[in-house]
């Protein structure tokens, strides 16, 4: 795996992980549902699922840059998926949803296929 490929990857997969993470929170849910509280379980799940995306984050940093620049690279790139999934839900959560649900399964199965 190059590093324009770990690149992309790290970032789809920690913009995914951070827009879960953002609509399990109730103002978040409440843009996207238009539901004022959001469910205990459905919360738990999609913290869940936004800490396992920003994890696998690491493996493609990891994998282009070797294990020490690829720490500091997964930071940053975590802090890129927060910017772009900040963005992206105050302009459009529906659309920052559907495109987080499309990224992550498609990032998970370039990480499976280089692997």
């Amino acid at each position: 795996m190059n590093s324009w490929q770990a690149s992309g990857h790290a970032l789809a997969l920690a913009f995914a992980g951070m827009t879960a993470l953002a609509f399990a929170m109730d103002r978040h849910h409440e843009q996207l549902t238009g539901e004022r509280d959001i469910p205990l379980r459905r919360s738990r799940l999609l913290r869940l699922l936004g800490s396992l995306l920003l994890a696998a984050a690491l493996l493609p940093s990891v994998g282009g840059w070797g294990a020490t620049v690829g720490v500091v690279a997964w930071l940053g790139w975590i802090s890129a998926g927060a910017l772009v999934a900040v963005l992206w839900i105050a302009a459009a959560p529906r659309w920052a949803a559907r495109a987080a649900a499309a990224l992550a399964p498609l990032a998970l199965l370039g990480l499976w296929w280089w692997a």
